[in-house]
């Protein structure tokens, strides 16, 4: 079901929203070689608290953390970060019934030339697809936006998981594809909210869920970045909830932590948690047009 929101909804989704930045901040400051995931679930649930807030993904279909924080195969435990990994960042936060979401991908330590690369893309796809997200534009076109943006590194596009509406429940509809023909698919309209989320591999597109039925893997077992964030419609325009000013304006537009890179080589499985298979994604808008949430 696609809900239209009111001022005074979307002002609680900005709450949220500022919230899920406040919490990206500061895992992205305590994530280093040696940190546990478990240690970092715990840095953002502090966060949500403070800010009072309840956590979106926190029992939602059993999911057992604050947060989807995902090097490799695992759940926030006991897991430490290593060297070269890259990590997936995602938190959704609840203020007043009313629900916002983000993701981004940042490396740990130095990492190779090609994870860097992946990341770097992935988020250039991020406001590609934003750019999209107006009143009377549809659902395909910032699908095709950000597919354009995988096009010349060869990467492959998820398509089993998709972006998605949110307000009151933290997956509405639409769908949202990171992928499909432009003009085509819903028509966007002022009072709606939507996540843009594109997902790249470095290889085949293709996923597997684990047997655990939480954790979606890469079928290649290549490394995959993944991004998102929350937009708001209003009627002066689209709004971009869940930024940050901290990680934006500090490393000149780019969300990245630590980001050495090294000419060797990483492998390893870097996944998706187990909501993805719920089918949400999130795009956004470009930056020069449009209007950022700021931290209060």
């Amino acid at each position: 079901m696609i809900t239209i929101k009111t001022k005074r909804q979307f002002a609680k989704m900005a709450e949220a929203g500022r919230c899920v930045a406040a919490v990206h901040e500061a895992v992205v400051e305590a994530a280093e070689v040696g940190v546990t995931l478990r240690s970092l679930d715990l840095v953002a649930s502090e966060v949500i608290r403070d800010r009072g807030c309840q956590p979106s993904f926190l029992g939602y279909q059993g999911f057992p953390a604050h947060t989807c924080i995902s090097p490799n195969e695992v759940i926030p435990g006991d897991h430490r970060l290593a060297e070269g990994d890259i990590l997936s960042i995602d938190a959704g936060a609840i203020y007043d019934g009313y629900h916002a979401d983000a993701a981004l991908t940042i490396p740990i330590g130095e990492v190779d030339k090609e994870s860097a690369r992946l990341i770097e893309v992935t988020r250039r796809a991020l406001w590609a697809g934003i750019d999209q997200v107006h009143a009377g534009r549809r659902v395909g076109d910032i699908g095709h936006a950000v597919e354009t943006a995988a096009v010349p590194d060869g990467y492959g596009v998820v398509s089993q998981y998709v972006g998605h509406g949110i307000g009151r429940s933290m997956h509405e509809s639409p769908q949202i594809p990171n992928r499909g023909p432009p003009g085509k698919g819903y028509r966007l309209r002022t009072g709606m909210a939507v996540c843009v989320e594109p997902m790249f591999n470095l290889g085949t597109p293709d996923t597997i869920t684990a047997e655990d039925g939480w954790t979606v893997v890469t079928a290649d077992g290549r490394r995959s970045a993944h991004f998102e964030h929350t937009v708001a419609l209003t009627a002066d325009g689209p709004v971009v909830l869940t930024v940050s000013d901290l990680l934006t304006d500090r490393r000149s537009g780019r969300i990245a932590c630590r980001s050495c890179v090294a000419d060797r080589s990483g492998a390893g499985i870097y996944l998706w948690r187990w909501w993805l298979r719920m089918r949400f994604g999130s795009v956004l808008s470009r930056r020069p047009t449009i209007t950022v949430n700021r931290r209060g």
